[in-house]
């Protein structure tokens, strides 16, 4: 008797710390948990966050009802840019997640943050991962970026600088804001998925926002536990994806023996981006 099964695709036979999404097992304080988050985003996003996200959330469907399913999300990623959706349990390490990248799969964790942890989490959960980030992975362009820059990872993790690709991901794919006709907006998964950082980083007095330059982002060092104190700001996702997708060795050899800086210098060459 011949036995239906799903036929094998490539993604499937790629197991490093892939898991089902297990999207029947979520409950309904999970989903509810998710709305409120979508509500409260979607309510600051208009007029702060990038067309582009705001585009990408919209031809995703992705919607305040409760936790999408990878797979639905991933067949429109699939046709738009080439992209999937992975479950991861949590963080991944680093060669994985880069080799995950340069093969078009976006490792998305699985779980959800609980009630009391609504404004604040030391690890991505679901709604950081797939509300921040997959909306920005239907843009071809950016799509291209992220795939280029998980190759670009795995080059530097050969080279000795993991660190410096770490802080060109953070100040972009997490913590990036852009130049628009409009003004400055967010597109950054870090903030978009963040009520009082969306707010914060173009309205705060505090913080610097500085115009990208791939060295100068690759000295700065980060928090993990407060709001940023410097933000990088991109001309276009077009510029972006010229200024670090080719030979990034010449950087990593020009910046040898040079000193780390903290989030808060600001530096004389620096050229500071008005709100």
């Amino acid at each position: 008797m011949a036995v239906l099964t799903t036929p094998t695709r490539p993604w499937d036979r790629y197991k490093d710390h892939v898991i089902d999404q297990g999207w029947g097992d979520y409950s309904e304080e999970d989903h509810a948990t998710w709305r409120t988050l979508f509500e409260r985003q979607s309510n600051i996003l208009p007029g702060r966050a990038c067309e582009e996200f705001l585009e990408g959330l919209e031809r995703l469907g992705v919607a305040a009802e409760g936790i999408p399913e990878f797979a639905r999300l991933s067949d429109i990623l699939e046709q738009a840019t080439g992209w999937r959706i992975v479950a991861v349990p949590g963080l991944v390490p680093d060669d994985v997640f880069f080799r995950h990248l340069a093969n078009r799969r976006f490792p998305a964790t699985n779980w959800i943050r609980r009630p009391e942890q609504m404004d604040y989490l030391q690890e991505p959960d679901v709604f950081h991962d797939v509300f921040g980030h997959v909306p920005l992975l239907v843009n071809s362009i950016f799509a291209d970026y992220l795939w280029a820059y998980g190759r670009n990872g795995l080059e530097a993790m050969r080279r000795g600088a993991l660190k410096r690709v770490a802080r060109l991901y953070w100040y972009t794919v997490e913590f990036g804001l852009i130049r628009t006709a409009e003004g400055l907006r967010i597109y950054g998964s870090g903030i978009v998925s963040s009520r009082s950082e969306s707010v914060y980083c173009l309205e705060g007095d505090k913080p610097n926002r500085v115009a990208f330059e791939p060295g100068r982002v690759m000295r700065t060092n980060y928090r993990i536990d407060d709001f940023q104190e410097i933000y990088f700001v991109i001309d276009s996702f077009e510029r972006l994806f010229e200024q670090t997708t080719g030979d990034l060795a010449t950087v990593y050899e020009r910046l040898t023996g040079t000193r780390d800086l903290a989030p808060g210098d600001v530096l004389a060459e620096d050229r500071l981006v008005e709100l």
